[in-house]
């Protein structure tokens, strides 16, 4: 047969409830065979597109009909359950009557649809179900009696790399060996269970078995459903007798993989874990993807040379068939809609555009009945003699030691000889007939007792149904709760209880749950430690249940009381149905943490689902921590965006979820991130498992000890520094408070923050701006100094030191201080300039609400803890703790976030106060200035008062920044400006232009003389030129040896450089008493002098005029006079 591509299907689900209550917005659109997926991040960028054999749209457009079946409303493209079935199920099942094999496999992450499409829910079947059910009718309706039907059901899990046969009571440890069959070269699971069924009845109750074997094992085990696949395979025989009375076997094997959640790997972020490698998370996903795309490339032709890793995973080894193989395939890609899942659903949707490519060669397996028996024993024989004949022979290969062939010997012998009684078995169910098996197993499927089954019952007495995170998995066992006592605990107590339940924090006596007419109460077993929570709330004393109320029975059992004689306890504000979810929030809220979903933008409601979902792992690993002893406790820790080390600081970020380890004996403390913990929790879960499994665990070295952690620097806490002075190019001190995750005081730090150059040396107060945005697209710099700190416990005297993270020259920056030892006063002075090249808005926000996050550490070692504490178990030291932070925690409430909110609000408040100050200064400047116009002005004569200068000196001060920047850049564009538009005469003699105009018409003297504006345009060009001169040379002396006026808001004497002549400059130039770098200052000077000379002469004479007409003779006026007269007039910014 030609080569045949994989089928790939992708199927979007609705809202569930929670994307509903979050207003989620819908991602994915379906046309055809086209999904189209938008990019909730940048609305405007063209979606991406990717095409399928098949595009269900299920998310909505059904109705449910009186059985509860889902289906498509008017007019509506909603897939449903039967057409799923009718497009890919029926493929699979006329696949199996020809004799081919086939595949089905749904991928896409937890909570996508994966076990919707594959199972169902209710009465809406999924494709295993519905294949199945029509198997059988088809079988049924054969009217050949030279044709008989033969079919065997198994069911098996692969949960961190073990395989698990949910058929089966008994598990080996480490789970069931996979080998290959030497011939065939196939893999298959040793031991697994096969069981005869001969109708669609008992397939459904053997997959009840199975559902009810996971449930009960994700329980006890703390496995996480979600991470497990499940293959459910289904061997097809048609023996068909031909005329002259042989037999041949058309056979079919069917696999059904309902695969693990498809969470990203990078999504978790476990890098930097030493233990890492030793972790199985996601392992054979991993390896599926790499099957797929070494397939895809060598189906592509891209490469010549490929290896495919089926061996990398005990997936792929299963899968080896499906995938490139003797089989007809299937990918059904099951599609979150919610934009909060938008990177992993782009995920699914380019996993499933790989899988489309490859091709499988698949062919009708049919042969002789009678030449399979013959093949067999052929076989078998050939397998014996090897084995007699000493084992197998082994060349010396190349590089291998003769350890490593006695090691590949024992391998290979341990193969054969399981080979050979696979064999041996098959030709034993071969000489066993077909209905003595199957009424064996009949007998066998009968006895099954999943819990639950009597739903009769269910409408008259009490029970308990329990919870799990896999809906597939809820409800599944069911304990009914008799009139007087029902005891809890474990299955080695004496006498048995009557609900008997294993696992972490079970106790052989846990609980007794009390009947009397339909009230129901329970108590703890005093003395026993049990931990009960009702509610989310630990079990105190004896307590009355409602109707609905929440059970959970140490770590992981998780109950609901259903109570149909007393529906009316039930508390009116509970949903429906009770889910796990809803049970994990409500823990959640007990414990402090925010549920509720309400104004939550996409990243805090990312961080929230992190919490619920990381809650119950952390109770979990407490919980084997006391078990073994380790002496450790961990909780739960959010470190808010401000508080990321190592982030962008001109960037916002989510909070993130760490989990905190603490030693119980000396007090240490590491903080892990999220990825972190969840790989550190499944090695503990596999420690905990070999602890069950009656292994020593006392001896394993440290470093292979997941609890176990080298010390590392500990996070005492933050303070948050405020950057809006740096708006107005003011400095600030101060000492900022310390505080950790639960906002407690754990010392102070003292800091300075100031404008500098890029030197680093302070710039003067002129510097100081009133509006911000006169600092746009200008370089910038600061100076921040860590100078001291004083942290308030004794145990981090060891050694202390800051960091932080600043973005400098464009680049983001790690800054950290020197450590200072055995102190807890330490003295750092350490201080780190920061340069912006070119100021731009979105700088100016930052310093206007956003905070440089300082985080102080101390050095931790391992040090001996007290004597008393190594008396008291983890249990017993926990305890103890929890009693120490109540005690702490009595006057406040708990928080849950690094950089305490009042901390930083009182920070921030210290921030505005300082520059409300400077603020309130320069006003009082200008006030003060104001006054002393006003006093000058009103102590001269009625004759001399004149309002137009008054009023140009007041609004000057009013009106000024107190920046030289802002002036000069005014200055010179008026100065420009004036060039341009005003053009006076020039005179061969020394009169004045003023004068010849008075003489010349004297009428139009009031329309000749130069416009105030333009005048006070012509003063601010003089104060430039003289401004340049002070910013090159610092200070201008004057003749009397005084400095020249430097004060913003002071009155500037400049009529002795308004008149100022070439020979006059040289000779000012002279009492320029710095460094000799003022020549071509000087010159610059001058030739810009010359170009307004014209200007400034006319100044001038009108000054004269104004002040003493009798002495216009050309010459300037002194300081004194000035001073005496109009001075006033001249003030400039």
């Amino acid at each position: 047969m030609p080569d045949e591509s994989v089928k790939v299907a992708v199927r979007v689900r609705p809202f569930n409830q929670r994307e509903k209550d979050r207003s989620a917005k819908l991602i994915i659109k379906m046309q055809g065979q086209m999904t189209t997926i938008a990019n909730p991040e940048t609305p405007n960028e063209e979606p991406k597109s990717f095409s399928f054999d098949y595009s269900y749209w299920s998310h909505d457009g059904f109705q449910e009909k009186s059985d509860g079946v889902l289906e498509p409303a008017g007019g509506s493209s909603y897939a449903s359950q039967r057409r799923v079935f009718e497009d890919l199920g029926q493929g699979v099942l006329d696949n199996a009557f020809e004799g081919y094999n086939c595949s089905l496999f749904a991928y896409g992450q937890t909570g996508s649809g994966k076990s919707y499409s594959m199972v169902g829910y209710g009465q809406n079947k999924g494709i295993v179900p519905i294949t199945c059910d029509e198997m059988f009718k088809t079988m049924d309706k054969n009217a050949d009696p030279n044709k008989r039907f033969e079919v065997t059901f198994s069911m098996l899990e692969i949960y961190n790399e073990q395989v698990r046969d949910l058929l089966s009571k008994d598990n080996p440890k480490g789970g069931l060996n996979v080998r290959q069959n030497p011939k065939l070269g196939l893999f298959y699971v040793e031991n697994l269970k096969r069981v005869p069924v001969g109708s669609y009845a008992e397939i459904e109750k053997r997959t009840d078995q199975g559902t009810a074997s996971r449930t009960v094992a994700s329980t006890n085990m703390n496995a996480t459903s979600s991470r497990a696949h499940t293959v459910v395979t289904i061997t097809f025989d048609q023996i068909i007798k031909s005329e002259s009375g042989s037999e041949t076997k058309k056979s079919s094997v069917m696999n059904l993989v309902d695969l693990a959640g498809s969470e990203r790997a990078d999504s978790t972020g476990a890098t930097g874990d030493r233990l890492k490698e030793g972790a199985n998370i996601n392992k054979s996903l991993s390896a599926l993807g790499n099957v797929i795309s070494a397939l895809a490339d060598l189906s592509m032709g891209t490469k010549k040379k490929i290896m495919v890793p089926y061996r990398d995973s005990v997936l792929t080894k299963l899968l080896q068939n499906a995938l490139g193989g003797n089989s007809k395939t299937i990918m059904i890609a099951a599609l979150s809609p919610a934009d909060i899942n938008y990177d992993e659903t782009l995920s699914t949707l380019r996993y499933a555009d790989r899988a489309k490519k490859i091709k499988n060669k698949a062919v009708v397996n049919e042969n002789p009945l009678d030449k399979l028996i013959r093949e067999l024993k052929e076989e078998n024989e050939r397998l014996k003699k090897a084995m007699e004949g000493g084992g197998v022979v082994m060349q010396e290969g190349a590089g291998l030691t003769p350890e490593e062939l006695d090691k590949m010997r024992k391998q290979m012998e341990e193969d054969i000889r399981a080979q050979l009684m696979a064999n041996q078995a098959m030709i034993a169910e071969n000489a066993q007939s077909w209905d003595d098996k199957l009424a064996e197993a009949r007998t066998e499927t009968e006895k099954i007792d999943v819990g639950g089954a009597d739903n009769s019952r269910k409408s008259k007495e009490a029970y308990l149904i329990n919870l799990n995170e896999d809906p597939m998995l809820s409800g599944v066992i069911c304990h009914f709760l008799n009139s007087g006592e029902t005891s809890v605990g474990r299955k080695d107590a004496s006498p048995v209880p009557n609900i008997c339940l294993s696992g972490l924090s079970i106790q052989k006596q846990h609980a007794v749950i009390f009947n009397k007419k339909g009230v129901i109460e329970i108590e703890s077993v005093s003395g026993s430690g049990s931990k009960t929570k009702i509610n989310g709330i630990p079990l105190t004393g004896r307590k009355a249940l409602c109707h609905k109320d929440r059970i959970l029975f140490g770590s992981n059992h998780m109950y609901v009381l259903m109570n149909p004689l007393k529906p009316e306890t039930a508390d009116n504000s509970l949903p429906k149905e009770i889910t796990w979810e809803y049970a994990q929030k409500e823990i959640a809220q007990v414990k402090g943490f925010a549920t509720g979903s309400a104004g939550l933008s996409k990243e805090q409601q990312i961080v929230q689902e992190q919490v619920l979902e990381i809650l119950p792992m952390v109770s979990e690993v407490n919980a084997v921590s006391e078990e073994l002893n380790k002496q450790k406790s961990f909780e739960v820790v959010l470190i808010s965006a401000a508080a990321q080390e190592g982030g962008d600081i001109t960037q916002s970020h989510a909070s993130k979820v760490t989990v905190k380890m603490k030693n119980l004996l000396n007090g240490n403390t590491w903080l892990w991130e999220r990825g972190k913990f969840i790989t550190r929790r499944y090695l503990i879960q596999e420690l905990y498992q070999k602890f069950l499994d009656g292994e020593n665990i006392s001896n394993i070295p440290k470093e292979q000890d997941p609890f176990w952690e080298p010390t590392e620097d500990v996070l005492i806490g933050t303070s948050n520094l405020f950057l809006q002075s740096l708006s107005y190019c003011l400095d600030f001190e101060d000492t900022l408070n310390i505080s950790d995750y639960k906002g407690q005081e754990e010392g102070h730090l003292k800091v300075k923050l100031e404008p500098c150059d890029n030197k680093g040396k302070p710039i003067d107060e002129e510097a100081f701006v009133d509006d911000p945005h006169e600092l746009l697209n200008k370089p910038y710099h600061f100076k921040l100094t860590v100078e001291n700190a004083n942290i308030h416990k004794s145990r981090f005297s060891k050694g202390i030191m800051v960091k932080y993270s600043v973005k400098n020259n464009g680049k983001v920056e790690e800054v950290k201080t020197p450590t200072v030892k055995n102190t807890l006063t330490p003295t750092f002075n350490h201080s780190k300039v920061i340069s912006i090249p070119k100021l731009k808005q979105e700088n100016l926000d930052f310093f206007e609400s956003g905070c440089i996050t300082l985080s102080i550490y101390g050095i931790q070692e391992d040090t001996m803890p007290d004597p008393k504490l190594l008396k008291l178990n983890t249990r017993e030291l926990r305890q103890m703790e929890n009693m120490e932070n109540s005690t702490a925690n009595a006057s406040g409430r708990r928080a849950t976030m690094f950089g305490n909110e009042i901390a930083s609000d009182t920070s921030h408040l210290k921030t505005e106060v300082v520059l409300l100050q400077r603020k309130y200064e320069r006003l009082q400047q200008k006030e003060r200035r104001m006054q002393q116009i006003c006093e000058e002005w009103s102590k001269k004569p009625d004759g001399e008062k004149q309002f137009e200068p008054f009023y140009r000196a007041v609004s000057a001060v009013a009106n000024s920044t107190g920046t030289r920047l802002k002036t000069r850049v005014q200055m010179l564009n008026q100065m420009l400006k004036l060039q341009k538009t005003v053009a006076l005469p020039s005179y061969k003699d020394n009169s004045s232009p003023m004068l010849r105009l008075q003489k010349e018409a004297p009428g139009l003297q009031r329309q000749k003389t130069m416009d105030p504006s333009m005048l006070s345009q012509v003063l601010q060009g003089q104060k430039y030129v003289r401004q340049m001169a002070l910013d090159k040379s610092s200070v201008i002396e004057e003749k009397d040896g005084t400095q020249g006026d430097q004060d913003s808001f002071g009155s500037v004497d400049l009529e002795p450089y308004m008149n100022a002549d070439p020979e006059d400059s040289a000779d000012r130039s002279k009492r320029f008493t710095q460094n000799g770098n003022r020549t071509g200052l000087l010159s610059d000077i001058n030739t810009k002098r010359e170009v307004l000379k014209p200007a400034r002469n006319a100044v001038s004479e009108y000054s004269a005029n104004k002040k003493t007409p009798s002495k216009s003779n050309g010459k300037r006026p002194s300081s004194a006079d000035n001073n005496k007269t109009e001075s006033s007039a001249c003030v400039l910014q």
